[in-house]
């Protein structure tokens, strides 16, 4: 089981980019969670098996197809969040 904190800069608010991360995480079987940051990045907690957890980390690197992806902040560790891949509201 791997944990990750992703925070994902560039034009990636207005996008729909939550919404492709959620499907495409939930496509590669992982928990967790994402959401909009107020200072424009998105921000998302992965958790599965270490070959699903590294799909959505690469999938994130380009987003969906509207989205211009600068950076990709991948943090180890993060606490284990609950079942299922939600959307959260703004933080």
């Amino acid at each position: 089981m791997r944990t990750v904190t992703l925070t994902v800069t560039g034009r990636v608010q207005g996008v729909g980019f939550r919404y492709a991360l959620q499907a495409e995480a939930r496509r590669l079987g992982t928990d967790g969670w994402v959401r909009n940051r107020r200072d424009g990045a998105v921000e998302a907690v992965v958790s599965g098996d270490p070959d699903a957890v590294e799909g959505v980390i690469a999938w994130a690197h380009d987003g969906p197809p509207s989205a211009r992806v600068d950076d990709v902040d991948v943090l180890e560790g993060a606490a284990q969040p609950p079942a299922g891949f939600e959307i959260r509201e703004t933080a």
